[in-house]
């Protein structure tokens, strides 16, 4: 198990947070996007990345190890005012740090930050359901399955998979 440092993104991060989601995107494993809809520049990573730490409802978490960001976690809110204490979060760890822990510590970074969030009550994900990993930790962090779209995702020509609907009540 790797021990990382979690902290609060910064814009010098946009580099390396891009890096690693373009490397997700290619695996086509997990992810809503595929690479042929990916345009993300580096410019936009780094707006992005400022527009979320400076709302109050959203977060950015990288885990960095040796001075280099291996992973990283946002955490967004529905600008809606029935809703607003709720959000979703997105999880992105380099491939080749998988494996060590290092989802549970962003996720405790995550749990930490929403709890003392006086704006937030709910954190919810949604994760594709052979996603077998994902879904083995967010269970062993409290997540409760809430339910499923079935056939939610198609991956190609007749094969499909669910969005399993997760939450956390954090206060």
């Amino acid at each position: 198990m790797s021990s990382a440092t979690i902290r609060l993104a910064k814009i010098n991060d946009a580099a390396r947070m891009l890096e690693i989601q373009k490397d997700v995107i290619t695996e086509d494993q997990y992810l809503m996007t595929t690479f042929d809809e990916f345009n993300q520049t580096l410019e936009g990573k780094k707006v992005w990345i400022e527009e979320k730490l400076i709302n109050e409802y959203e977060t950015i978490l990288v885990a960095e190890i040796d001075n280099s960001v291996v992973g990283w976690l946002v955490f967004r809110s529905p600008n809606r005012k029935r809703i607003a204490h709720t959000g979703t979060f997105g999880m992105m760890i380099d491939k080749q740090y998988r494996g060590q822990g290092l989802g549970k510590q962003l996720l405790q970074g995550l749990l930490k930050w929403a709890k003392e969030n006086p704006l937030i009550e709910k954190v919810c994900l949604g994760v594709f359901s052979t996603n077998e990993n994902a879904i083995a930790l967010y269970k062993k962090m409290g997540f409760i399955e809430e339910g499923r779209k079935i056939n939610e995702i198609k991956l190609s020509d007749n094969e499909y998979v669910d969005d399993v609907l997760m939450y956390q009540f954090v206060k």
